[in-house]
This record gives C-alpha cells, structure tokens and sequence, in this order.
C-alpha cells in the first residue's frame, strides 16, 4: 500500500545519518517528495471509494445533524471503525470535525512551548503530579510523546490509513502516518508514526522528534481469551538556548534578524539545516524512552448465541470471572550536554552565575544523564456482578516491579563513574467501575498501596461519581482524590540531575482534590472546578535550587467551556479558566486565561464540504510565569519577573474537509505586528517566560489524508 512504501522509506532514510544535504537540495527533495505523496494519495482517491458525509459536533451548520462528531460514510463502501482505550471497554467513533487544530498537532490552547514546535511545554492550568511510585521527574517534553495508556485500540471491518504532512515558516515540518486493519475479524494491527522538525525564530532552538507506535488486539473465537500488544518509542532532540541574553535587543535595530538576537546558551552555533536526517545538538537535550507492554486475559463465563436467520448464528459469551496478567518493560534514558568543539566555546558565566559551577571553563563540556529501566509484572482478578454488563466489575491486583538506575556526570575532561541503583517495588491495587445499565449512574472508585521497596507507603485514592439529571439538565459529576507519594527522583541526591549543592531530604508529598463538573451536551456547555490541598509540596525555586514547602495550601480551579451559535453557521468557541492560589505558597498561576474561537462553519451550499474560518485570541493575565533551567529540564518558580501581554496571541485560519481529504492553513501571532521603533515587522513578541519570547509570524499549512483500502 502507498502508506506503508512511504513508511519504509523514511525509515531507510533516518538509519542513514550520512547523508548532508545542502538546504537548497533539501527543500527540492522535500517538494519532490510532497508532491510525490499528493500523486499517491490522487490515485488511492480514484481507486477507492472514501467517505463523503459528516456530522458536525457543534449541529446547526451546513445541513448537519447535531450529536457526537462522527466518521461517516457512502452506503456504496461502508465500514465498521471503532477503538477503544486499554484500560475501558467503551468504543468511541473517529471525529470529523477540522475546527480543533490541536487534535492533529500538539498545540493544545491551554498549553505554552518555550518558543517552537517541539520546545519544553506545560500547562498553564496547574496540573501537580496525582501519582504514586517511581518518577524520574523530567517532564518537559510530555506534551510531545506517544504513551501506552493512550494507545487506539481499533476493531475495523476494512484497512484504515490517514496520512499528514505539514510545513511552516522558521522551516518546520511535520509528518504523519497511521494505519489500522483487522488481518482477521477478531485481530486487529495497526501502527503510528510521526516527526516534528523545526529550526524555530531564534538561534540554537532547533528540535527534532520521532514517535512510533505499534498496536495489536486479538480475541479468541469463543470470546474468552485476549491479547493486547502495545510497543512504543519516543526520541526527542532539542537544542536549548537558555533564552536572549536582552529582551530589549528584540527592539534593537542591531538585530533585524531574530536568529542573530544573543542567547544564554549556544550563542555562535551554526544555524541548524531544516534537513531532518542531520540532526545535530551540540548544546541540548536528548531524551528516549521505549515501552513494550502486552497483556493476556482468560474469561470464566456463561455461552450464548444470537440467530441472525436460518443460517447464521452469532456466538455470544459473558464473562463472570477474568484472570489478567500484564508485562511491561520500560527504558528512561534523558541526557543533557554542552560540549565544546573547538569553534564553540561554552558560557563559563551562565554555569557560574546559575548553576553555581564558578570553576568550568570555556574549553570544559558539561553533561548529566539520568538512564532508567522498569521491569513490572502484574496478576490481577476480576469478578462481574451483572453478567450482562461489561462495564461493572471488581478488580484487584499486585504488582511488581523491578528498577535499575544509572547517573552519569562529566565535565571538562573528568568523567565521573556512574552511579548505580537496583531497586523494587511491590504494590496491591484495587478497581471497581460500574457504568449502569441505564446509562444514568458512572462509578469509578481505585487504590494503590505501596507496600515495600523503593516507593514504600505511597499511596493512591480515587473516587468519581457521575448522574445523568435527564436530557434536558445533562450530567453531574463529583469526585474525590488523595496522593501520598515520594518526591520524584529527581529530587533524589543521587540523581545526575540535582544540581543544588545542599543535598537535602524531601519528605512524601500529599495532595487531595476535591473537583465537580457539570456538563450539558445539547447546549455545548461544560463547567468544572477543582480544589487542590497541598502539603509538603517539593519544587525548584531558580535554576538549582530544590525546595519544599511544608506548610499547607491551596489552589482554587474553576473552567467554563461554551460554544455559542451567534448567527447560523457564525460560532464562537470559548474556554475560561480562573486559578486562585492561597496560602504561603510558591505557586504562580495566571488569575484568567481565556481562549476564543470565533468563525464560520458551514458548507457553503455544498455537500461534500466542511468548512472552518475564523479567528483565535488567547488572553493571559499577568503572572509571576515560571523560568526554564535547560540543565536539569525544569520549570522553576521565580519571583522577580512579571510577565504581561503587549496584545493577547491571536491568529486567523481556514480548515476545510471535501470528502476524506482535510487541509488546514493558519496564520499565527499576528499580535506581534510592530510599527516601532524599527518600522513595520513582526517583532513585537509575547513573552512565555522570562528570557523566551514567543516567535514571531507563523504560517502553517499541510493536509491530513484517510482512505479506505
């Protein structure tokens, strides 16, 4: 199939990290190979017969019926495509919806990256950790890794394939493919793949990232036994430039160019090709993780049939008891280097002045790496009250796990022996969910307890209950959470990556929340709040400085979201979130946030079409945002710098869908427009954190295939 050649080929490509193309043949080859994927993908059109009719989540637009966004299709080619998650037995449908951008991309609304496509991200929702056990505690780069517990499951009656390709100004480009097919009714395989490539607006911030995902789902003939396969493998490469020296040089007319604006750190690298084949990070980050998981269940249970007609009778089987058994195996391997080669030199006064090293020199290289491996196997049983129902059971279970640290340090010449760990965990847990029969009462309640080994007495306790009021009121839920668990490792002395100099002992955090939410599909409405308890809650205060505040506090969450049909087919979409903090705390959030979203959706008169154009604004309050520390991957509180808007972020797009074919092309942080001091240009850029602005003009165009074979 084209999707699969397309797949060999790249992987060819990446294996051969000899080649040096040079960034006029590179964009050849790029357009070659684009239009090159357009012939393809023109071809499978004419040779298949993909799907032609949508249904709009929003209703009201375009001649479409309102509901769940749905993947639909011509009574000429049908086809059965569902997924599931591991860990639910509930099958979702594919959205056709275009108005989301960030459900192809990583760039989600609420979110901020330090300046490109693929930088360090985080919520600006405060989001602490609500889990128990081992943590290597290096999150900076979550946003843009594949996972196992969000891995589709999917059950399809043909083979499923969407391609995507993307490109965008400051030379990034995006690629995507992923498909799915049932080899046999009862096992389905599929795969994922995707790249992320930018150089970004400022000198040493290149990125390039991988992720590939393989799945597999196989279910006996008599419905009793199941196999899920899940392999993952993230690789992340990212430059980091400290932030600008000056923020003030960005008004400076010695600096038209904001690739030549002084950086902290790699200030005199070359500017990084747009060739993602040669990649190179001479001062960055280089982080890989793998995960291989499968997990087989065997269901004790009751036989039954349905008659379809005379000749046809389907098997059926409810499941009493289910015995389960998980194995997973886990690589955490996350470095960070600085190394001098001669024509590059280091910042010998950014590792004094910030991390406290008044001893490295310019000709020194500086490099950590904290390199992890998880071994666990877990047994659990499951017992099902209501044969009938699925989705009412009692879990319980233990686990075992089994890890092995090594942290590396090196600086200049001298290479530190690695440090050692070998450790264990043991853990009992428990689970019960009960989706009603009637679809009105959603219960979820779960427990873990550590019981020996590295994590010993951490602990977590969740309870959520769900009501249906009645159609016309919609859903309530309430809920209840409670996490006593060790500080993640990298608050650890013995981690590569605690850079203080005092090596202190962190007591177990706990955190309880409290959170509620109200939910009314018929008018696309959806109001949350959360209550987070924090005490002993550990974090980094400046570039090294590892901190924990006893002292109890609180963190106060509310979220509206609306969507609003202002005239027909002219919608705005809007997310509001308050945060208020109280108490002696060391958090800073924005007070509001709010994302709009307000266009046009409709078809135009015509049927095959879909069509989003608008506008988006994204407003942040001023705040006390948290700085970066490239050295050991962190977000820090700070309390010196307080970060405001000149205008909030906006951006305009199109989206459009004819058929099975989506294209998008968006324009970004038009609110960098400037007049002055320098002229017009696109300088006038909003601030994420201290010392990283946000780019300039960004335009991003591309296209997400799916067909059918």
């Amino acid at each position: 199939m084209a999707g699969d050649h397309i797949m060999s080929k790249l992987s060819a490509l990446r294996t051969n990290r000899t080649f040096n193309f040079s960034p006029v043949k590179s964009r050849i080859i790029t357009l070659i190979g684009s239009l090159a994927c357009l012939l393809l993908f023109t071809v499978s059109l004419h040779a298949q017969d993909p799907f032609s009719r949508f249904r709009s989540f929003g209703g009201g637009g375009g001649g479409r019926s309102g509901g769940a966004d749905t993947l639909a299709h011509r009574k000429a080619d049908t086809i059965t495509l569902n997924y599931r998650y591991l860990d639910s037995s509930r099958y979702l449908k594919l959205d056709s919806s275009v108005y989301d951008f960030s459900r192809k991309v990583p760039q989600r609304p609420t979110w901020i990256n330090l300046g490109n496509n693929g930088a360090p991200a985080r919520n600006l929702l405060f989001t602490p950790r609500m889990s128990s056990g081992w943590d290597p505690g290096l999150h900076a780069y979550d946003l843009y890794l594949f996972k196992v517990d969000e891995t589709k499951l999917y059950n399809t009656t043909r083979p499923y394939t969407e391609l995507g390709y993307f490109l965008g100004s400051k030379q990034e480009q995006f690629i995507s493919v992923a498909h799915t097919q049932n080899v046999r009714p009862n096992w389905n395989i599929g795969f994922e793949y995707r790249l992320i490539n930018a150089v970004g607006a400022f000198n040493n911030a290149n990125t390039n990232h991988s992720n590939i995902r393989l799945h597999s789902w196989y279910q006996s003939k008599n419905k009793r036994y199941q196999n899920f396969f899940v392999l993952v493998s993230n690789k992340i490469a990212a430059a980091d430039n400290g932030g600008i020296l000056n923020p003030s040089d960005l008004d400076s007319a010695t600096y038209t160019n904001q690739a030549t604006l002084p950086t902290h750190l790699g200030t005199g690298l070359s500017r990084s090709s747009s060739n993602f084949f040669t990649t190179s990070i001479t001062t960055g980050t280089h982080f890989s993780n793998a995960s291989f998981m499968m997990r087989q269940t065997y269901d004790l249970g009751q036989k039954d049939s349905t008659i379809v007609n005379d000749t046809t009778v389907i098997p059926l089987f409810y499941p009493r008891l289910r015995l389960e058994h998980t194995i997973q195996y886990t690589t955490f391997n996350y470095r960070f280097n600085d190394y001098y080669t001669g024509s590059y030199s280091l910042d010998s006064l950014y590792y004094a002045n910030k991390l406290n090293l008044s001893y490295i020199t310019p000709t020194d290289s500086f490099y950590r790496r904290d390199k992890w491996t998880n071994l666990s196997n877990d047994f659990s049983i499951y017992t099902f009250p209501d044969s009938k129902n699925p989705q009412q059971f009692l879990k319980l279970g233990a686990s075992l796990e089994l890890l092995k640290g090594s942290f590396d340090t090196s600086l200049g010449t001298t290479i530190l022996t690695p440090h050692r760990l070998n450790n264990q965990n043991v853990f009992a847990h428990g689970e019960y969910r009960n989706k009603t029969r009637n679809q009105k009462w959603d219960v979820e309640a779960y427990g873990k307890l550590y019981l020996n080994g590295l994590n010993t007495g951490d602990y977590n306790a969740y309870i959520s209950l769900k009501r249906l009021l009645g159609r016309r009121i919609g859903y309530l839920q309430v809920g209840f959470q409670n996490v006593n668990r060790t500080p993640s490792f990298v608050f650890d002395g013995a981690s590569s990556f605690y850079l203080d100099t005092a090596k202190r002992s962190f007591s177990k955090e706990n955190t309880t929340n409290l959170f509620a939410a109200f939910e009314q599909p018929r008018i696309h409405l959806r109001l949350s709040g959360s209550y987070y308890l924090m005490s002993n809650y550990a974090y980094f205060r400046d570039y090294v400085k590892q901190r924990q505040e006893s002292a109890l506090f609180n963190v106060l969450q509310v979220t509206a979201e609306k969507e609003f049909v202002v005239h027909r087919h002219l919608k705005w979409r809007a997310i509001a979130m308050l945060q208020q903090v109280a108490g002696s705390s060391p958090v800073h959030v924005p007070l509001l946030t709010v994302y709009n979203q307000f266009g046009y959706e409709g078809s135009l008169g015509f049927k095959n079409l879909l069509l989003d154009v608008g506008t988006e604004i994204r407003y942040i309050s001023w705040y006390k945002a948290d700085g970066y520390s490239p050295a050991n991957g962190q977000f820090y509180t700070q309390d010196t710098t307080t970060l405001h808007q000149h205008l909030p972020d906006i951006g305009a797009y199109m989206h459009f869908r004819i058929r099975s074919f989506t294209a998008y092309i968006r324009v970004e942080n038009l609110n960098s427009m400037a007049f002055k001091p320098l002229g017009f240009g696109w300088y006038n850029n909003n601030f994420v954190a201290p010392n990283y602005p946000s780019p300039g003009l960004l335009i991003r165009y591309g296209f997400f295939w799916s067909f059918v074979n």
